[in-house]
Formats: C-alpha cells, structure tokens, sequence
C-alpha cells in the first residue's frame, strides 16, 4: 500500500485539463470558483482531503483562462502537482475577508468578465459584487459537466483500475459465501480485500445483502441462508475515480431451483436490452424503455449512473423520466447501468456493468463472472 500522497498522472491531468478550458472558452467563463472537490481534483489532480456528504461552499480551487494557472487552497505540498507552484497555494482559513483578499490578489482576477462557479452561499452571493463589481457571476456546473462527462483516455484507463480493485475484492468476498455467514461479514472481506490492494474508500456502505429479504438492500443485515441469494454492490473509489459492478450469487444448492433460474433469464433479458441501447447518440430514455420492453418494474433506485470523479452525468432514473429523455449518450461517456428484476418468492437478481460508450458501439469494461442459470 502507497503511504505517499502522490499527484495525478500528468497525462492524466493535462488532458482534463485541456477539456476544462475548452469548455472556459465556449461558454466564454473567465475565471472559475471551484467549492467540489471532485471539481477541483478534475482541473488540479491534486488528491486532497476527500470531502464526503455536503458542507458550506468556499472557493477552493481558482482557475484563471487567461493565464491558464491553478490555484488552490491547500496547507501542505504534499500530492500538489508540479505545474501548482507553491505561490498559488493559499491557507485554509474560516475568515471570508482573507478568501477575498486572496482572490484578488491572483492575477487576471480584477480583469475577468465572467466569473463562473459550481456552488454558492448566500454570503459569498452578496460579497463577491463588492470585491468584483465590474464581473458576472455565473453558473459553472453546466460548463464542468459538459467536460467531465466525456472521459478521456486516460480517464477511461483510471476507471479500468478502479473496476480491477472492486472486482478483485468481490472475487475473495463470493470465497467467503456460504450459509451462516452474514451479511456484515461479507462486506468486511470486501473492504478488506480493497484495501489490500491499497484502496481505503468504498463506492458505498452497503455491499452485500439478502436479497429476498432485502430486495433493494434496505432494512437489518441478517445470516445467509441456504435457500438464499445473495446481492453484491462492490464499488470502489480508487485514484479519485469510482469503479462499480454488481452480481447476484446463490448462497448454495438450495437457492437454485425453477424459479431462481428464471429470475436469472428474465434479469439477463433486460441487461442485453440495457446494453443495446447504449448507443451513441441515443437518447438515454432508452434505458428506461428497456425495462418496459422487457416487462418488468423500473426499480426504485438509478438505473444508470455516470462514472468518473465523484457525481459524473447522466442519471437516469423513473423519477426523472424528462431529464432522462433530454440526455444524450455521447462516444467516451463511462455508465454504471444496472439490470435489477423480482423482489418477492425467491428474491431479486442485481447486475450492475461498467460500460463505455464509443462511436462504434457499447463497451463493457467489467469483466468479473456472473451466476448462469
């Protein structure tokens, strides 16, 4: 396991770089006011502390188009990228004047026009017209998602070791199935799995669960049974970057049985549908479709999400149905799309695949083995 904070790969970081201020460019932004950190770490590839859940915005990362410099808020060198001297580091403070007064001290600051940022406080709202009276503040996050959502190569390749960790930890989880064991357990060989291989965050708390007692993996964790299936949610976050899959595993001889084997074909029925539709230049209201081609429910969680540095575009779920309709699937974007049928008799089967969408159809990246009727 690396003990050493360590930068983005410079390829890496360059050519996000070269996404994000092509996207500056054609919305015509200026300056951008950075407050996420999955934001920050895409324009930076600095490895910061990871800020999970929500906290109040401050300007943590300050890029200037004309200068193309990367400023960022930071108390230490250590995992800052060589291209950040150490002059554009600026300490973390509580005092919203010496966040002011920093940022106007950063050069071509007083010349922007359009100043844009992902997220806002009332306060800043009201003090950043005082500090900038002649620039315009204006929504960023269109802009970033427009860059992260197609992931270059080099991402893609990011998001292939990620999938390696999770599915190489779900391998020494599925040794460990067997009637008797919990379902805590199973998630502890998980994690400990994970961090074997140097990787400390996982995609999500829950990682195995009884399926016909827990469809949607909601409710009290429980012993396996002989007579159960046994749903895996192995996602990981590694370099920055969240790799997902997910399987379903009879606990033994017992859980198989008619019904089970064709709770399988009907789930198998809907991924190959899912994965026809993830053609370029689709809309992504075909995922949805998918399932009422099929005949079954859309279940009650994202049947697709992006992949990428933290909260990736698209999303596409039943409660969404218009923005899933407005959303194109576009050659480079990286989906976590997931096939999901039953809930009652023997239980439900989750199958969740890593795909890539290119010009010249989908690509798969999981590779990890699935239960087969």
């Amino acid at each position: 396991m690396a003990t050493e904070v360590l930068a983005d790969d410079r390829g890496l970081r360059e050519s996000r770089r070269q996404r994000a201020f092509a996207e500056m460019e054609a919305n015509d932004i200026d300056v951008l006011l950075l407050g996420r950190e999955a934001n920050a770490r895409y324009v930076s590839g600095a490895p910061r502390l990871w800020t999970a859940g929500t906290r109040p915005f401050g300007p943590g990362c300050v890029v200037v188009r004309a200068t193309g410099a990367v400023h960022l808020v930071s108390t230490w060198d250590e995992g800052i990228p060589d291209d950040i001297p150490h002059e554009h580091l600026f300490g973390i403070t509580w005092n919203p004047g010496n966040l002011l007064a920093w940022l106007r001290g950063i050069d071509g600051m007083a010349e922007a026009r359009r100043i844009g940022t992902d997220s806002l406080t009332p306060r800043f709202a009201q003090l950043f017209p005082k500090v900038f009276p002649s620039a315009e503040l204006v929504d960023a996050e269109p802009a970033l998602q427009a860059a992260r959502r197609i992931k270059t190569p080099e991402e893609v390749e990011a998001i292939r070791a990620s999938i390696t960790v999770a599915e190489t930890a779900l391998a020494v989880a599925l040794s460990e199935l067997r009637p008797g064991v919990s379902e805590r357990h199973l998630a502890g060989v998980f994690m400990e799995a994970m961090a074997r291989q140097g990787v400390t965050t996982p995609a999500t708390q829950r990682v195995a669960w009884i399926s016909r007692r827990r469809p949607h993996g909601r409710g009290e964790a429980g012993a396996v049974g002989a007579a159960d299936l046994v749903a895996f949610d192995a996602g990981v976050v590694a370099g920055g970057y969240t790799g997902e899959l997910g399987r379903t595993w009879p606990a033994g001889p017992a859980a198989v049985d008619a019904a089970t084997r064709a709770l399988y074909r009907q789930a198998d029925d809907v991924w190959s549908r899912l994965l026809g539709a993830c053609e370029a230049g689709t809309s992504c209201h075909g995922l949805l479709a998918a399932y009422e081609a099929a005949g079954h429910p859309l279940p009650p969680f994202p049947i697709a999400t992006g992949l990428g540095l933290g909260f990736d575009v698209p999303l596409v779920d039943r409660h969404l149905p218009l923005t899933a309709g407005q959303d194109r699937l576009l050659p480079g974007m990286v989906l976590a799309v997931t096939a999901h049928v039953g809930g009652e008799g023997p239980g439900a089967v989750l199958r969740k695949e890593a795909v890539l969408v290119t010009a010249a159809g989908p690509e798969v990246l999981t590779t990890s083995p699935h239960w087969r009727p």
